[in-house]
């Protein structure tokens, strides 16, 4: 068995409905360009205000993916 090398890299999703859509869209962009994403840990959840009311949903996301040989 060959050992195996992973990189981790935060990406910050945003959504006007919910954090899990969030996370979603964070992972569903990264995995546009990066090939062999292996986890996805939510690291932070925040929210934009405005005006005293909440216009979007953060999370901020640890992605892993394993290079390739």
């Amino acid at each position: 068995m060959s050992d195996s090398v992973y990189k981790v890299i935060q990406v910050i999703g945003t959504s006007p409905v919910s954090w899990e859509d969030a996370a979603k869209s964070a992972v569903a962009t990264a995995s546009k360009t990066l090939k062999n994403l292996r986890i996805a840990e939510i690291e932070k959840l925040d929210m934009r205000v405005e005006d005293g009311k909440v216009t979007a949903f953060r999370a901020r996301v640890s992605l892993s993916f394993k290079y390739e040989s």
